[in-house]
């Protein structure tokens, strides 16, 4: 009898279709930062279709983007999240990938846009960027992502430091208790938004924040790949009555050229899919729209991802 019962288990047991699953991995970033939700958003709404589509996601808290490149390149991640200009000098072989590009790195999307901030007390009388002749401005300190975005921009409108009162050279993590104490007028920072870092200048200070835009803007964008332009919605900080248009880099989700068509296929199109759902997940995606998912890619596009475009209408 026992005998009878093992066989009918066994069976039973090839008899039952085996889906083989594969696991894929998406580097992010510190788990305070907004990288790692970003890459558990993604996660999360593969996972809901994973009998569906046999691929299941993981997410794995990482030292962020020159790591998520390095480790992509290594075979040891599937996907990461990267500043468009990282992924721009690793592809190119251009500052900390010097000699050592990395031609096989593809985007799969931009996220969402690490916008350039220039945050100024109301008191300040400063209302563009012009206005910085004469005042009290951090500039972050020399070698940084924001000190060298602030600098672009402040040479593509003509303004020098010398024409500042004064150009002061600490992080702009320093920047709300500076402007606490007056000790500055204004200060620039490149952040994902909303940040901690300007509600804390915005409970201390009444603060506003100043527009960047115009054709220097728009030439810059043309000049470099990996800048793109956006909006720092007036929600966001206490005080700041109005949307603020500006410049700086997008969080992109890359992967490496070996990784199969099918699989980015199947990421791109899982967002493009559950868009609407996607934006609610994160207070930095409120301003993304499907269309600014292209821009600021900075690295070519995998064709999977491409496919996921096309197929939307977003891609000829």
């Amino acid at each position: 009898m026992k005998k009878i019962m093992m066989s009918t288990a066994l069976i039973a047991a090839i008899s039952i279709p085996s889906f083989a699953t594969q696991f894929i991995t998406i580097g992010t970033g510190g788990v305070t930062g907004t990288y790692y939700p970003t890459g558990g958003a993604i996660c999360r709404m593969m996972n809901k279709d994973r009998k569906t589509t046999g691929i299941r996601c993981s997410v794995e808290s990482t030292g962020g983007s020159v790591y998520n490149v390095n480790t992509i390149n290594a075979n040891e991640l599937d996907f990461g999240i990267a500043q468009s200009d990282t992924a721009y000098q690793a592809y190119h072989g251009e500052g900390k990938f010097k000699g050592k590009a990395i031609k096989g790195l593809r985007s799969v999307l931009a996220i969402y846009p690490e916008l350039l901030a220039f945050v100024v007390t109301k008191s300040s009388g400063i209302k563009s960027l012009a206005d910085v002749k004469g005042k009290k401005i951090n500039i972050d300190i020399p070698g940084s992502g924001t000190r060298m975005t602030t600098d672009i921009v402040l040479e593509a409108f003509g303004i020098k430091h010398s024409d500042m009162a004064l150009a002061n050279e600490l992080k702009s993590s320093e920047g709300p208790t500076m402007l606490k104490d007056n000790k500055i007028d204004g200060y620039f920072g490149v952040f994902g938004h909303p940040t901690a870092n300007i509600k804390d200048a915005a409970n201390s200070v009444d603060i506003d924040l100043v527009p960047i835009e115009g054709k220097p803007i728009d030439d810059l964008v043309k000049k470099y790949s990996y800048y793109a332009k956006g909006v720092i919605s007036g929600s966001f900080y206490k005080g700041v009555e109005h949307d603020t248009p500006s410049i700086g880099v997008k969080a992109v989700l890359v992967t490496k050229d070996s990784i199969d068509d099918k699989v980015v296929y199947t990421v791109a199109k899982t967002i493009l899919d559950n868009f609407d759902e996607f934006k609610k997940l994160h207070p930095a995606y409120k301003t993304i729209t499907k269309e600014s998912l292209l821009d600021g890619l900075a690295v070519p596009q995998h064709p999977g991802a491409i496919k996921a475009f096309k197929e939307a209408g977003l891609l000829k």
